[in-house]
């Protein structure tokens, strides 16, 4: 209030931590200009991506956006730039050496995470912070130190188990972290190390001897073949997965960009696009439409004695099956009494329709449904492939097919798990003993 009144500047960080405030704050910044603020008022406000965030709040504000550079070279680049050309150039050499290897294996690990599961298991937030408290605990630890040998233990476990490791979940990925930091934090590091991990000299690249701030950036700028996944410490073919996804999210993003209408000569509209969508609804919604299993009935025709892993797996395949068929059934029906008039369409509906126009999967049925990444079309032949076989043990409950795509369920494990109980059953053995 004061800052209304007075003209000052406010500051408020991460207000996506309280999206329910965020509320009252649009409420209180449309009294604000009722009232006429002070024409040097300014509020600015920092978060990160988030939903919670009205709609009028960000209609008001002028957006800029902060996000690491596309890369490996940029992000070395923007990570050493952290460092001030004159607190840098006061640090001793093997402090220097040590911040660049540590430089580029922050860049490492934020760039590392383009190659998808390739990359890391899970999505870490690794940020410029990490670099700068890594810096700091570098300095405590070297400065005014007598000890001629450099604890790399103690640097290693600190970067690796606590600084960057306390982002990391996932086993293996903290696994990757431990194998770079064992590579760039020893003694060869002072002496202009390869700086390219386990690449077997497949590709090198040295780090740069002690010299002022200009020296460390002239290198920088020189490196090449950045964006090999032999950087990384991968195989080549690494990039294929990434580049085509880039191609893919290049082409969604084109599609997106299309027109859902076209004007003639004549100035009138033409609904070609919108009407591919209709007739894919209606495609779609005549294919599924008597996907229909009564697991409630075929579980009461199995006694309990009659009911075996096998077939639990299998009724669960089928109420799966189920809640994907009812999910696309009442969506596909909303949509078309959408395109009738007969409802208003909600921002679902407008998302199941765009899916209809570009034969792509709507995230509602990618939830329900089974991991693919096959367009509508093909996904709709696939699906019809999984009720099929599904339909083969309905007919027979108490008899497993003969032959099973595993491909075809939604849950394979489930049913390895239940060939194990078995064997174990019949040859009286305990489940831990058997191995697939």
């Amino acid at each position: 209030d004061q800052g209304h009144r007075d003209g000052g500047w406010v500051m408020l960080q991460n207000i996506h931590l309280m999206p329910g405030w965020c509320s009252d704050l649009e409420k209180r910044l449309d009294t604000y200009a009722a009232e006429n603020s002070h024409l040097s008022f300014r509020l600015f406000l920092s978060s990160d991506p988030s939903l919670g965030i009205p709609i009028g709040i960000l209609e008001r504000s002028i957006k800029l956006t902060n996000e690491p550079p596309q890369g490996l070279q940029a992000n070395l680049r923007r990570s050493f730039a952290l460092f001030s050309k004159e607190d840098f150039d006061e640090r001793d050499s093997k402090i220097k050496a040590i911040l660049f290897g540590l430089c580029h294996f922050h860049s490492l690990m934020i760039e590392r995470k383009k190659f998808g599961p390739l990359g890391y298991n899970k999505t870490y937030p690794f940020s410029s912070g990490d670099l700068r408290d890594s810096s700091l605990v570098l300095y405590n630890y070297l400065e005014g130190s007598t000890a001629v040998k450099i604890p790399w233990e103690d640097l290693r476990y600190i970067f690796g188990e606590i600084m960057y490791g306390g982002h990391i979940v996932d086993d293996w990925d903290r696994e990757v972290c431990r194998k770079y930091l064992h590579f760039f934090m020893q003694d060869e590091l002072l002496d202009e190390k390869d700086l390219v991990p386990y690449a077997s000299g497949k590709l090198v690249w040295n780090a740069p001897g002690p010299g002022p701030h200009e020296k460390y950036v002239e290198h920088i700028d020189h490196m090449h073949q950045a964006e090999s996944p032999l950087f990384f410490g991968m195989h080549t073919n690494a990039e294929i997965g990434f580049r085509t996804a880039q191609c893919h999210r290049i082409f969604e993003t084109l599609l997106l960009l299309q027109p859902r209408t076209s004007s003639n000569g004549d100035g009138a509209k033409d609904s070609s696009i919108t009407h591919h969508g209709e007739e894919m609804c209606s495609e779609v919604l005549d294919e599924v439409r008597d996907m229909n299993f009564q697991t409630e009935e075929t579980s009461r025709q199995l006694t309990e004695e009659e009911k075996g892993p096998y077939q639990f797996v299998f009724l669960q395949e089928c109420d799966c099956m189920n809640g994907l068929v009812c999910e696309m059934i009442r969506g596909l029906n909303e949509l078309q009494m959408g395109f009738r008039g007969e409802l208003t369409m909600s921002e679902n509906m407008e998302q199941l329709a765009d899916a209809m126009q570009n034969e792509a999967l709507p995230t509602t049925w990618v939830k329900l449904g089974f991991p693919s990444t096959r367009p509508l079309r093909s996904w709709l032949v696939n699906l019809k492939d999984r009720a099929s076989q599904l339909e083969d043990w309905v007919a027979d409950p108490m008899s497993v097919p003969k032959v099973v795509d595993l491909s075809r369920l939604f849950s394979p494990q489930s049913f390895l798990t239940a060939i194990k109980q078995v064997c174990c059953q019949e040859q009286h053995k305990q489940q831990q003993q058997q191995q697939m």
